[in-house]
Order: structure tokens, then C-alpha cells, then sequence
């Protein structure tokens, strides 16, 4: 999902009706993995956790995108903001709090 919500815009030029459709035919394939994958995960995880899982792997992946394809630079904010991201989702996992 990443590419298909931020690809385009290393290309403003483009028309928005074409980043549109391409990004809708993009993410129309991603769904057709990601609405099976979650019933099939819905049998080990909750919906929360499935959630969770799917921020955390985004992130990571927007994070490298970031790198790669914009040439942006991680920083220690980004760190910070990650591993607070991170400690949610240990919090979600570990269950209720006593």
C-alpha cells in the first residue's frame, strides 16, 4: 500500500486522475492479499492485534520507502517515534495490565 498512497508523488506533474487510477489498481491487487490474509489471522489473532501487526509492518516498510525512494533521512524524532510505536504494540500483545 505504501507505493500505491505515496509513489506518486515523486511525480506532481502527473494528471491526479491518472495517480488515482493507478494507485486504485495498485491497491485493488493489495486487498485481494490483505482482506484473506486477515480471516485467515483471525483464527490465532484478535482484530487489535491484526491491526497492530499490519501498523508495524507499514511502518517499517514506509520507513524504508522513505529512504529508498525519497532519499529522506531517518531521524533520532523518527527513532523516538518508532520505538514509542513499538512499546504499543508490546502493550497490545501483552495482554491486560494487572
Amino acid at each position: 500500500m505504501t507505493f500505491a498512497w505515496y509513489g506518486h508523488l515523486k511525480w506532481p506533474t502527473s494528471a491526479l486522475w491518472i495517480a488515482v487510477l493507478i494507485s486504485w489498481g495498485i491497491a485493488f491487487f493489495e486487498y485481494w492479499l490483505a482482506v484473506p490474509a486477515n480471516r485467515i489471522g483471525e483464527a490465532v489473532y484478535s482484530p487489535s492485534e491484526l491491526k497492530t501487526i499490519q501498523e508495524v509492518i507499514s511502518l517499517s516498510v514506509f520507513a524504508v520507502f522513505t529512504v529508498f525512494y525519497f532519499g529522506e533521512k531517518l531521524t533520532l524524532n523518527h527513532g523516538v517515534g518508532f520505538a514509542l510505536i513499538g512499546l504499543g504494540a508490546f502493550f497490545i500483545f501483552k495482554g491486560p495490565l494487572k
